[in-house]
């Protein structure tokens, strides 16, 4: 039995959950978010609380067993409270700013590079070297910081380029002088 997935997932009192056969709904402050569960996987609501069960013990179903509760867990985490990932911008002349719904980021190219994120993500600038991104879903979240990560990854010499806020870049010695 899988120890993640035996642990009940307690229910907040001000989340909304309905289970169908395949699938679960959650609805909190934030939003909404559904989840279809995998063949094998069953879920039990009883006393407040969440239960996982799996229906044998195949490979799958019991890898399935611990993804689905913290899958779960990170979506009540995320109707409820929301998820961040911030992004700093590093580089002199290196800029992000927000055009309507779009972010424009100037990254030393001959073009300043146009990012629209997906609906149910929302991305600040609250200062020109500083990007957050927020929103309900984590993959979403994390896929959409990647993306404009992707743009410019730090480059391991002068540590320029966009990288997440706490992240160590780790450096390289440059060219060396024989004297």
């Amino acid at each position: 039995m899988s120890r993640i997935g035996k642990i009940p997932i307690p229910l907040p009192k001000d989340l909304k959950v309905s289970l169908q056969e395949a699938e679960v709904a959650l609805e909190g402050p934030k939003g909404k978010l559904v989840f279809r569960l995998p063949h094998g996987i069953r879920l039990e609501q009883k006393d407040g609380q969440l239960y996982v069960h799996r229906l044998s013990d195949i490979k799958q179903h019991r890898a399935n067993h611990g993804t689905v509760h913290r899958l779960l867990e990170n979506m009540i985490v995320g109707v409820r409270q929301g998820h961040i990932k911030e992004l700093e911008i590093q580089g002199v002349g290196f800029r992000a700013q927000m055009q309507d719904k779009k972010l424009v980021i100037n990254l030393g190219f001959s073009h300043p590079v146009e990012y629209e994120p997906p609906q149910g993500v929302t991305v600040k600038v609250p200062k020109p070297t500083t990007i957050i991104i927020e929103g309900v879903d984590r993959a979403a979240v994390g896929h959409v910081a990647a993306r404009i990560r992707q743009y410019k990854p730090p480059e391991p010499y002068k540590g320029k380029g966009i990288r997440y806020v706490g992240e160590t870049v780790r450096r390289k010695q440059g060219k060396s002088v024989i004297k």
